[in-house]
């Protein structure tokens, strides 16, 4: 997950982690850099498996690139070691050419910007966006169930619990499937 401090990317990855427990998998989840850097680039890392997960380290070959903030596909390479059937979920309404994405992966879009300010989440200037975020990844990620989600996000959102669960199935009604 690629996203800057203040936008929840930690708490996304460690919401995916709970939410994959709770579905019976294995679940880690960590960050590269502290949330303390807001408005900083932050990258967070969440691994599923269904066997234990032995490796604690960055993810240098990842399945599925999020990123919450697409400014950063200009500043960061977000795509970097992006395995070839890899899939990529930004949060944006513009399209992949006039964000001059030019890997081949598919790029799955949504509005969490649109449905965290429709929740109350954050402000016009500063929205938290990830539990938008989250829910369209579990449409994409179809091993996740919704409700596992839905109960991960009320357990680790630190506020407006409700809200930030009925963004993220929000952003899994709107998803297209994968």
């Amino acid at each position: 997950m690629h996203g800057r401090g203040g936008q929840g990317a930690v708490v996304a990855s460690e919401m995916l982690a709970r939410a994959a427990v709770k579905d019976g998998m294995h679940a880690s989840a960590f960050p590269f850099f502290g949330v303390e850097r807001r408005g900083c680039p932050v990258t967070a890392y969440c691994r599923i498996d269904d066997k234990p997960i032995r490796i604690h380290a960055g993810i240098y070959e990842p399945d599925y690139v999020i990123v919450l903030d697409p400014s950063l596909i200009n500043m960061v390479d977000v795509f970097q070691g992006l395995k070839p059937e890899g899939k990529i979920l930004i949060n944006t309404t513009r399209t992949r050419d006039d964000l001059g994405i030019k890997v081949p992966n598919e790029v799955i879009t949504v509005d969490a910007t649109g449905i965290a300010l429709k929740h109350g989440l954050g402000s016009e200037t500063a929205p938290i966006v990830n539990t938008a975020i989250v829910g369209a990844f579990v449409k994409m990620f179809s091993r996740l169930s919704i409700g596992a989600l839905l109960d991960s996000v009320r357990e680790a959102a630190p506020v407006k619990k409700e809200e930030n669960a009925a963004a993220a199935k929000d952003s899994y009604e709107i998803t297209k499937e994968v």
